[in-house]
């Protein structure tokens, strides 16, 4: 029957090679067009203007600014092959369930932006690196897109840190990096009684904070401050009285590994005595994100890298803290938390 593979065929391709071997090969290249694709969709703002009406290859050509309509005709064909638009052939522009999901979920989006950039192509520029190459400058260039694909851990340990909050009603709550503000808008929300303040030195994230706070309702019991916490000015302002609980959430390990416990005694200095310190990290491990983490940290301007949770611990107790226990915030998953208490 026509369209049928010859058996002979076939076999020899069996033969050949590694069959498993290269169709994981393919699979795993296929997944990586797909991840840069929806990242490009998102990014050219394809995405966005069909969020808001079906439309023709014209109105996207002028709407985007596009130049070549061929060049975009090929790019929608290719999004509608993965399922992420429809249309085409004489027919408007759709934007599917799948195109729709990276629209309205911003985790989602920055996801795809993140795989297809900041997480690989460290990879991209390993050769050049490993021969003396300049190192990546991912938090400078990149701290917003880091802050938003932080909230993937949000989940993981909302429940332990607001429970930390509910036992202890805390008055002052300090948050430091910040990042989008999730996890200070559920410390507030979960002591209706505090103030809180967010500490960051990227300035975009300290954006994502503030309009994370204003969104819930939370601006009027809380500041946000674009600083370094080690370095601001402690005798007037949001950080001039003592604090009662303090959140250091996927921050330590941006921090070189000899500056931890003298940022860790600053933490300490800024708690009143018996306040609690709750601390989130990756930590080292043999799983295969952890390694890559490391990775991605060791590549960048700064020294970092991470350390595992015994070395977590170690380094909360060196900087003066009764440490408990850490936490795995779920089996498998390379990352901890420790709540520490500065000593009364």
């Amino acid at each position: 029957m026509p369209g049928l593979v010859n058996p002979g065929t076939l076999w020899k391709v069996v033969r050949a090679g590694r069959p498993v071997t290269r169709l994981r090969a393919t699979r795993d290249c296929l997944t990586a067009i797909r991840v840069h694709l929806c990242a490009a969709a998102a990014e050219t703002g394809l995405l966005d203007v069909l969020a808001g009406g079906d439309a023709t290859t014209a109105d996207l050509t002028r709407r985007l600014g596009v130049v070549d309509e061929e060049l975009l005709l090929a790019f929608l064909r290719v999004a509608a092959s993965a399922g992420l638009v429809s249309g085409g052939e004489g027919r408007p522009w759709h934007l599917t369930g799948r195109g729709r999901a990276i629209v309205d979920d911003d985790l989602v989006r920055a996801a795809y932006e993140g795989f297809s950039g900041l997480h690989t192509a460290i990879y991209r520029d390993m050769a050049s690196m490993l021969t003396g190459g300049q190192r990546r400058g991912d938090l400078a260039e990149h701290g917003a897109l880091i802050a938003r694909l932080s909230q993937g851990f949000e989940p993981l340990v909302m429940d332990m840190l607001t429970r930390e909050v509910t036992e202890r009603r805390p008055r002052r709550v300090l948050d430091i990096g910040c990042g989008s503000g999730l996890e200070l808008a559920a410390v507030l929300e979960a002591a209706p009684a505090a103030h809180g303040v967010g500490v960051d030195v990227d300035s975009a994230a300290a954006d994502l904070a503030e309009r994370t706070l204003y969104e819930r309702g939370l601006s009027g019991r809380s500041s946000v401050v674009r600083a370094d916490v080690r370095e601001s000015a402690r005798t007037t302002g949001p950080l001039s009285e003592p604090f009662d609980l303090a959140v250091l959430a996927n921050v330590i390990y941006y921090f070189p590994m000899a500056e931890r416990v003298p940022l860790l005694r600053d933490v300490a200095s800024l708690l009143a005595p018996g306040g609690l310190l709750f601390l989130v990290s990756t930590v080292a491990t043999p799983q295969f994100f952890s390694r890559h983490f490391d990775l991605l940290l060791r590549s960048q301007e700064g020294q970092m890298e991470i350390t595992d949770a015994a070395g977590l611990a170690g380094q909360l107790a060196e900087a003066g803290f009764r440490v408990d226990p850490p936490h795995p915030v779920a089996p498998g998953a390379p990352v901890v938390t420790i709540t520490a208490t500065r000593p009364g």
